[in-house]
């Protein structure tokens, strides 16, 4: 059909960690997901595979972006940029460890190396039964050996001794390589990884341990964005988690002006924090903030206390709440905890209807695709005006059920959410009293509850857990119109 049904695997070091959903029908997706991963201090690299899905067969693997620990640790800010796809080699995509114990005598003649191939564990499964059929391979100085073959295993055990006699003189630079391989019946066997050990290094002193199968040196020329490009963002935070008793002092100092209201507030804790946090970092704030508060049961009255100092900050009654504000990103993250369950409850009969339907919608004339009418009508082809006439009557239909079911809500709407309403309402009151600013009351909470809660779970509602997979590109048009 000319284009793909695009999904996102993540690994860690090898492991599955993540799958997104699949764009259906598109060659340009946008997943817009997000992961939080916790993951073991000495993880290696952070891989990302582009996959198309396929309903018969194998999915098609499109390509990858992989980032070392140290690439990702070397941005305190994240990483966040457009990286090219790079091939995917089965021979580059090893895993798995290897269990050794080599040694080299001191003196001696002939010098003997003598390899301990202990055992191997989660290697790639490189045959059709998800298993392998391994052995290893030790060479050094011209001279190789090999294991016996273990059938049908990922964790091979062989616990063999293998001895290469080494040549005199000085070792130099020889390295011994020990390599674990697929062994097939037909055609030639497959790589699953190696390691190497300079052979000067093992004359020091014996060496045992786990070690982890590395790919051949890649061969295979950039291929410069022919495969695509992936927008990532990705940060890696190292936080030392200490018991709750240590956090006491800090809690307090940021709780001290909502338990006394008193103290001047351009000094308090908050109050500074709203002046230093940044535009790229007031999302990470405000959601540590509402967490915090919601812990102490004063989420309410931190929103109250936000919310009053911008109104402070305020004269145009138009451009209240408009900016990205700490009270702004608070009172949304505040609407995402609190509310998850009751917007679920709200909109995904609508929302489930709009993907089952899969009605064509559309306004603009220029994007208009007059045939796909016969969806509409089984007389063929409709005009501009009535696929307009036919878009307007769907699109009233759905709103007009969504707002039923958010009006019709009021009883389910959470206690903590109506208290916070009702607070930012008093507020807004009191702010701008005159007749002539009567509405601003119920912008200042339409502006809340409309545009960052119901609309934006309307227009990605994977997003919100609302459906398991995105909209494809028909419903997504129908679900952004509806936002709009």
């Amino acid at each position: 059909s000319g284009s793909s049904d695009p999904y996102c695997v993540v690994k860690v070091d090898n492991e599955v960690v993540a799958r997104t959903a699949t764009v259906r029908k598109s060659l340009n997706p946008f997943w817009g997901e997000e992961y939080t991963l916790l993951l073991p201090r000495g993880f290696r690299s952070l891989t990302i595979y582009v996959l198309d899905e396929d309903t018969i067969g194998q999915d098609d693997v499109i390509g990858k972006v992989s980032l070392s620990h140290q690439q990702i640790s070397a941005e305190p800010r994240g990483v966040d940029s457009w990286l090219s796809l790079a091939p995917v080699n089965p021979d580059q995509e090893v895993q798995g460890e290897i269990h050794l114990e080599l040694r080299v005598p001191e003196r001696g003649h002939p010098r003997v190396l003598r390899c301990h191939l202990i055992q191997a564990r989660d290697l790639a499964p490189r045959d059709p039964s998800g298993t392998s059929d391994p052995f290893a391979r030790v060479s050094c100085c011209g001279h190789a050996l090999e294991t016996a073959v273990i059938k049908k295993t990922r964790f091979p055990r062989w616990d063999e001794v293998l001895e290469l006699e080494l040549p005199e003189g000085e070792l130099g630079e020889a390295v011994l390589s020990v390599e674990v391989w697929d062994w097939d019946i037909v055609g030639k066997n497959d790589f699953l990884g190696r390691v190497e050990f300079p052979l000067d290094a093992l004359c020091t002193g014996p060496t045992r341990g786990w070690f982890q199968l590395l790919p051949f040196p890649s061969t295979a020329q950039e291929r410069g964005g022919q495969l695509g490009a992936l927008r990532l963002a990705v940060r890696l935070v190292e936080d030392t988690v200490l018991p709750p008793h240590h956090y006491q002092p800090l809690i307090q100092l940021l709780t001290e002006p909502i338990l006394c209201p008193g103290q001047p507030p351009e000094g308090t804790a908050l109050a500074v924090l709203e002046e230093v946090t940044s535009g790229e970092s007031r999302q990470d704030v405000a959601t540590k903030l509402v967490k915090i508060f919601l812990g102490q049961g004063l989420a309410v009255p931190l929103l109250d206390y936000l919310t009053t100092r911008e109104l402070a900050r305020t004269t145009d009654p138009n451009t209240l709440f408009r900016s990205n504000s700490l009270a702004s990103k608070s009172m949304e993250q505040f609407m995402k905890v609190v509310g998850l369950s009751y917007l679920h409850e709200v909109l995904k009969p609508v929302v489930n209807r709009i993907f089952e339907e899969k009605k064509y919608v559309e306004l603009d004339p220029s994007k208009m695709e007059l045939s796909r009418g016969r969806r509409i009508s089984l007389k063929g082809s409709l005009s501009e005006a009535q696929v307009r006439e036919s878009s307007l009557e769907l699109l009233k239909g759905y709103l007009g059920d969504i707002v039923d079911a958010i009006v019709g809500s009021v009883d389910r709407c959470p206690l903590p959410m109506r208290v916070a309403f009702k607070q930012l309402r008093r507020r807004v009151e009191e702010r701008f009293p005159l007749a002539q600013h009567e509405e601003v009351r119920y912008f200042s909470i339409s502006g809340f509850l409309f545009l960052r809660f119901f609309a934006p779970a309307v227009l990605t509602p994977k997003l919100f857990r609302l459906r398991e997979q995105h909209a494809e590109p028909c419903t997504g048009r129908t679900l952004l119109l509806l936002a709009k």
